[in-house]
């Protein structure tokens, strides 16, 4: 059963990372560079403040940034663990990838970018919602995105993603239901 579900994640890599062509490489590039994210992650905080106000705000840039340090440590134990190696990493696919990133890394399973940039994504649509009701859509799309561009730089195989991408959603989920008790418990202080 595993071994069937490997070689069919294993076969759709192939297809998805054989997707790529030279003229779309650099955009791929810059989508997965986790400094890409910075200017959207900008515009959401200026957003949050704005809505929250000053109190709230600092509450939840705090739970942000336990949040994506849970992710990152949640992502590397998980690696670490299973030590699954990536696609760029298997001799028997360097004749059939198109290896783009410019580096590989260590281990596989799971994708921490999916992770983290879901986590984020449902965090903040959660958050502004109410408000700016397009903001799940452009931040799904936008995970989705950087999901994808992990398969088609050659470092992640498909159930990386979906993985990564699932314990991402549910993270965020969490970590915005830490806010909410959180920032009730401040208003009871107050």
């Amino acid at each position: 059963m595993i071994d069937s579900l490997l070689e069919l994640d294993r076969e759709l890599f192939i297809y998805l990372n054989g997707l790529g062509s030279s003229t779309w490489d650099g955009l791929w590039l810059v989508i997965t560079n986790k400094f890409a994210s910075i200017p959207i992650y900008a515009i959401l905080l200026f957003l949050v403040f704005k809505k929250y106000g000053w109190k709230v705000g600092l509450t939840i840039l705090v739970v942000t940034a336990l949040m994506i340090t849970f992710t990152d440590q949640l992502t590397s134990f998980f690696k670490d663990t299973i030590k699954r190696p990536r696609p760029c990493q298997e001799a028997s696919l360097q004749e059939v990838i198109r290896y783009v990133a410019p580096r590989c890394g260590k281990f596989s399973f799971f994708s921490g970018h999916a992770t983290s940039t879901m986590a984020g994504a449902v965090f903040i649509s959660l958050l502004l919602r109410k408000w700016f009701r397009y903001v799940p859509f452009i931040m799904l799309f936008w995970a989705f995105l950087v999901a994808y561009s992990r398969v088609y730089v050659g470092v992640h195989y498909p159930v990386d993603i979906i993985v990564g991408m699932a314990v991402g959603g549910v993270s965020g989920w969490i970590f915005y239901k830490l806010q909410q008790f959180a920032v009730k418990r401040l208003k009871l202080a107050a």
